[in-house]
C-alpha cells in the first residue's frame, strides 16, 4: 500500500513540475502567506469605473432599497460587463488544469 502511494504522490509531482501551474496568485515576498493578483486596466478611469461598480452593486445587493437612494450616489447602474471583466480576470485557470490532472490519477 505504501509503495502505491509513493508511486502516486511521484505521479502527481511529476504533472505539477511538468506544467506551469500556480501562476494567478503572485507570493508577496516581505509577507508569509499573502498574495496579489494582477488585474489589467487601460486607465485610472476604467479601475475607478470598476471599484465603482463593485461598489455599487455591493450596496443595491445588501440593501434593495437603496436604489431609490439618489443622495448615495448619481448613477445606480451597475456596469455587468465590468463585474464579469474582474471576474474573468481573477479565475485561475492554470490552477484549474491542475486539478484535472490531479484528478485523472
Amino acid at each position: 500500500m505504501k509503495i502505491q502511494n509513493k508511486e502516486r504522490a511521484e505521479e502527481l509531482l511529476g504533472i505539477i513540475n511538468k506544467g506551469k501551474y500556480f501562476t494567478t496568485l503572485k507570493p508577496e515576498p516581505k509577507e508569509t502567506n499573502s498574495f496579489t493578483i494582477p488585474l489589467k486596466v487601460s486607465s485610472y478611469n476604467e479601475l475607478n469605473l470598476m471599484v465603482s461598480d463593485l461598489l455599487k452593486a455591493s450596496i443595491i445587493l445588501l440593501n434593495p432599497d437603496a436604489q431609490s437612494l439618489s443622495s448615495f450616489t448619481k448613477d445606480n447602474n451597475v456596469n455587468v460587463m465590468t463585474l464579469l471583466e474582474i471576474a474573468l480576470q481573477l479565475l485561475p485557470e492554470d490552477e484549474m488544469e491542475l486539478l484535472d490532472d490531479v484528478y485523472k490519477v
